[in-house]
């Protein structure tokens, strides 16, 4: 009874307004509704401005620099070879551990690549190889973090306990999962990110053929020789950082029509 009373109430109240009340609440009615428009003309350039295709490359930039600096940090820290006594590792302890804290930036960054590439696609993205694209993509993430666990608990096992660790079983069974994870499976899933993408890009154009069959050629290098050659992995850092420099002078060229394209689609 007590709520029914109060509507009632407010009711009644409403109701003897005076006139000009509601013309003053009317007033600020409209000049609410004449700022939505422009609200909504605002909207699109925000929405551009995200959708930029520099973004993606200052990502794969940023990415490529971040991992390649890690793995030259980790590959002339310690041997490639996975039955190696591991005797270097009291003297590049802090180098291999600079290495592994650039990893986590490194898949920030390639997933933001990700992220953007798919973007600027848009309706021109082919369901199956965008499956395949983003899912070889978080495949190789995953197998790049677990890695990069693996190394760290070796170095964090080496700094608890240094005398009996290098000639134990655990070590070596750490080193072999460590090598295996990165030069077989991880390479294997780069590979496929690469044909995919090179794919995508003979399909739709967004980077030229000849970048496209170039990562073709590199995945097919990966595909069959990836624990069988040293420093393989770096072919495909390198092949990223040549699409987002490419994206980001191809960007750097044109004028931004999308910015000036939005307010016109909104408002029409």
């Amino acid at each position: 009874m007590l709520h029914v009373f109060s509507f009632f109430t407010l009711f009644l109240c409403a109701a003897r307004l005076p006139q000009e009340s509601r013309g003053h609440w009317k007033e600020v009615a409209r000049a609410t509704g004449s700022r939505q428009p422009k609200m909504k003309q605002e909207a699109p350039l925000i929405r551009a401005q995200l959708k930029t295709p520099r973004a993606a490359a200052v990502a794969g930039i940023l990415f490529s620099v971040l991992l390649i600096a890690g793995l030259l940090l980790f590959q002339l820290s310690v041997r490639a070879d996975p039955l190696e006594t591991g005797a270097r590792l009291g003297t590049s302890s802090n180098k291999i551990a600079l290495a592994l804290n650039l990893v986590p930036f490194a898949g920030i960054a390639f997933l933001w690549f990700i992220g953007v590439l798919r973007d600027r696609l848009g309706e021109l993205e082919d369901r199956f190889f965008a499956t395949v694209f983003l899912g070889s993509g978080l495949l190789f993430l995953a197998l790049l973090f677990a890695a990069a666990a693996v190394a760290g608990g070796i170095i964090i096992a080496y700094g608890a306990r240094r005398e009996g660790l290098l000639d134990s079983a655990t070590f070596t069974f750490a080193r072999a999962v460590f090598h295996e994870i990165m030069n077989l499976y991880a390479v294997k899933m780069a590979a496929v990110f690469m044909i995919s993408t090179s794919t995508i890009a003979v399909r739709t154009g967004f980077t030229p053929r000849w970048i496209a069959y170039l990562g073709f050629a590199c995945a097919l290098l990966l595909l069959l020789s990836g624990r069988y050659i040293d420093w393989i992995f770096m072919v495909f850092p390198l092949w990223v950082l040549l699409i987002s420099i490419y994206i980001l002078i191809d960007n750097l060229r044109r004028p931004s029509q999308t910015v000036v394209a939005s307010p016109g689609q909104t408002s029409s």
